[in-house]
């Protein structure tokens, strides 16, 4: 029942949303934060990128592409850096165009027009193919743009991406980095480890690999027992995020390290739906002080 009055509620943002993105989220954020939105002097992170999403986002055609899970490898390839991109295996504009008997044994498929609508297939033997064709095809018919009013997904142009499944050498999952970027400035990154064993860890780590307890809110016992090396990739991978991430006031570029090489993930404008609830109200409000607008 709950499921149900979930999914009620996010179909009726929906529909407010093609009217007014700014009233989705000023619901949203009073659901989900228990307190108004500021827009008109916006100081916590989430408020600023609401800001940003709605006043700078909307109608930015560079976002959009970026936000364009295939259109934004164009832009890493006029950004210079073409060789971070993951090999593409091919690309589709419905599920019916897919030949899974041609697919390898691992891969990737990605909807291009939303968060999160990844198939991950490491046996295409245990793969159940028509379970996986339903769910594509519901996400596909989705304007997920609408749920939570994240303007900069509106207008792309919908297609189904098929990428290199990325392994470690002793099978694990690799780990993933997500660069903050404020002004085109890379300040820290989430590094995130251990996927493969369901409960991802993350930390939030300055560019000197310092823990910073402040953004983690993270107990004392964690801050004591926190050891993770750094990667050989690390300094490469900041410079690709400062290059990709000039010209936008915030965007985490997000990529992953394969063999101790970075691979381009994704560029992320609004993470959390700008509705993040890890932070203390003290981090929020220093992150939101990152932000210039």
């Amino acid at each position: 029942m709950k499921e149900y009055f979930r999914e009620l509620f996010r179909n009726i943002m929906g529909i407010i949303s093609n009217f007014s993105p700014v009233l989705t989220s000023k619901i949203y954020y009073l659901v989900k934060m228990h307190k108004k939105l500021n827009l008109k002097n916006p100081k916590t992170f989430n408020e600023k990128l609401m800001y940003l999403k709605l006043n700078k986002y909307a109608d930015n055609k560079l976002v959009t592409k970026c936000a364009d899970k295939y259109k934004v490898r164009e832009y890493v390839k006029d950004c210079g850096c073409e060789e971070i991109l993951n090999e593409l295996i091919d690309v589709y504009d419905s599920v019916d165009e897919i030949n899974f008997d041609k697919l390898p044994n691992k891969f990737v498929l990605k909807c291009n027009h939303a968060s999160g609508y990844n198939i991950i297939c490491e046996n295409k033997n245990k793969l159940d193919v028509e379970k996986t064709k339903r769910k594509l095809r519901k996400w596909m018919k989705s304007d997920y743009w609408k749920y939570v009013a994240e303007v900069q997904y509106k207008g792309i142009e919908k297609k189904i991406i098929c990428e290199k499944f990325l392994e470690s050498k002793d099978n694990n999952a690799i780990e993933d980095y997500k660069i903050y970027c404020f002004n085109g400035v890379p300040k820290f990154c989430m590094v995130c480890i251990e996927r493969n064993l369901g409960k991802p860890k993350k930390y939030f780590l300055d560019k000197d690999w310092n823990l910073m307890p402040e953004i983690n809110n993270l107990s004392q016992e964690e801050i004591k027992n926190f050891k993770l090396d750094k990667n050989e990739s690390l300094n490469k991978i900041y410079e690709y995020a400062e290059k990709l991430s000039k010209p936008f006031e915030f965007v985490r570029v997000d990529f992953y390290s394969y063999n101790n090489q970075p691979i381009f993930g994704e560029m992320t404008f609004t993470p959390a739906g700008c509705l993040s609830k890890q932070y203390t109200e003290k981090a929020s409000i220093k992150l939101g002080e990152m932000i210039k607008i």
